[in-house]
């Protein structure tokens, strides 16, 4: 890959410069976050990290990750249909990870009585890294797969402009010229907008499951914008407002404060900190309603790490998806290696390739939001603790992606401007909509690039490690 932007680094007065038309031009577009210290309010807004100059991608590896997630849609769809698949695969780890066990209950409780939605809507985001082979060509690598809660597809769309103005201050318009338009939230807003007609119900709304503390409430409102321009009412509501004033009537279907619910939309659900007792009771009720859920209980389980790992055994991709050869091909072409911690052979195993070889591993446990992953000497502590306990099996073994790293400004709220050795991950947003047994929409619509300094082992955006970013392909 070529090396990027090598002599604009040189020049700090320049960059210096930049950095400040840049932040203007963020703050202009609406790159905005909420602050920490008011992150209920939005008096005083911030904009949200971003890197200075847009990040080299490979065009083969951007266009084979655009090809392959109507692969992914079509694989979550799949297990998440897939009872069995998800019970044996999850029964170890439900065992020892509380939090799966008590969202695996509520799944039980669905499936025991009927699961009364027959529209089913996935928004998704499958995230890659570049690796880097012995021969120094870079390859596509899955990192994972959100299948709740996917974030940014508001804020990638206002990021472009951005990234444009910084290349044209600098007379760099042909280059300015390359990078790709991405409005993931307008499509993110299309998938909804279907499941909605589908529902049925031309007055009820869609409500979206909100945290009380929102600092991103900017990338949840160009979803909303979006509806509301198609006239599709959005309520926003937290866990706790569902449990006092959520119903279901005889027909099971939902209503808020009295007003029908076609569609619930979580931004919030995905972490243990996340549910009171009292939230554990409204998503069960939100569950067993006929209002599609993005995600169902069944999609966000698909989601785990421990399916993931699962996935990449020989023969799971076949028997989910029988007859599609190409499909499993393109699919395994960007499986990293991953490995079960189950007690046994195979697990032992891992533990013992992951002991001697630490920097070549990841551990990951069963949660999403970034922050949560075990790497070097924090890996082997973990590992030396867990090898001979069952609690082990609520892990997954992971090959640690190394990619080249590269210069650039990673532009945050009250830091200095310097160039710093950096790493980006690659996402791309998935939209499905299920009636019945049917796939009735299957799409990609949209891309986000996050990149961070090569010290910050784990985390995104939200977790305030990583930084937008926007490809430039080469």
């Amino acid at each position: 890959m070529a090396t990027g932007w090598g002599s604009l680094l040189q020049d700090e007065q320049q960059l210096e410069e930049l950095a400040r038309q840049a932040v203007d031009r963020a703050l202009a577009e609406g790159v905005l976050l909420r602050t920490l210290q008011e992150p209920s309010s939005s008096d005083v807004v911030s904009y949200a990290p971003f890197t200075l100059f847009p990040s080299l991608v490979p065009s083969a590896l951007l266009e084979q990750a655009y090809a392959v997630q109507m692969d992914f849609n079509m694989l979550v769809d799949a297990v998440s249909q897939n009872a069995a698949f998800l019970e044996q695969t999850l029964s170890s780890t439900i065992k020892r990870d509380n939090f799966t066990a008590r969202l695996f209950n509520i799944y039980k409780q669905v499936l025991k009585e009927g699961i009364a939605q027959t529209v089913f809507l996935g928004l998704n985001r499958s995230d890659y890294m570049f690796q880097r082979n012995a021969d120094g060509s870079p390859v596509l690598k899955q990192i994972e797969i959100n299948t709740i809660s996917a974030s940014f597809g508001g804020l990638a769309s206002r990021t472009p402009a951005v990234h444009r103005h910084v290349l044209n201050v600098l007379s760099k318009t042909k280059e300015a010229a390359k990078i790709l338009s991405n409005n993931p939230s307008k499509g993110l807003a299309q998938g909804i907008t279907k499941a909605w007609e589908l529902y049925g119900s031309a007055n009820a709304l869609v409500l979206l499951i909100a945290q009380e503390k929102e600092r991103n409430i900017f990338d949840q409102r160009a979803i909303e914008n979006e509806l509301l321009a198609r006239n599709i009412h959005v309520i926003r509501r937290r866990f706790e407002d569902v449990s006092e004033k959520g119903s279901l009537d005889q027909d099971r279907r939902l209503f808020m404060d009295g007003q029908e619910v076609a569609v619930v939309y979580f931004r919030d659900g995905y972490m243990p900190s996340q549910y009171s007792v009292q939230n554990w009771e409204a998503r069960l009720l939100l569950e067993r309603s006929c209002a599609i859920k993005c995600p169902d209980i069944a999609t966000q389980l698909a989601g785990t790490k421990k399916v993931q790992q699962e996935l990449s055994r020989m023969g799971v991709l076949e028997m989910l998806l029988p007859g599609q050869p190409e499909t499993v091909a393109r699919l395994r072409a960007t499986f990293a290696g991953l490995y079960s911690l189950d007690m046994g052979e195979e697990g032992d195993q891992a533990i013992t390739e992951a002991l001697a070889a630490p920097s070549q591993f990841v551990l990951k446990p069963q949660r999403e939001g970034g922050g949560n992953n075990l790497y070097g000497e924090e890996m082997v502590q973990a590992l030396e603790h867990l090898k001979d306990s069952e609690e082990r099996a609520s892990y997954i073994l992971m090959e640690k992606i190394e990619p080249e790293p590269f210069g650039n400004c990673l532009l945050r709220p009250g830091s200095p401007v310097r160039v710093v050795q950096c790493i980006s991950e690659l996402g791309i947003f998935g939209v499905y909509v299920r009636q019945g047994k049917t796939l009735v929409m299957n799409k990609h619509v949209g891309h986000l690039l996050r990149t961070k300094a090569i010290e910050h082992a784990d985390g995104g955006v939200a977790a305030g490690v990583a930084v937008l970013d926007n490809p430039y392909p080469v």
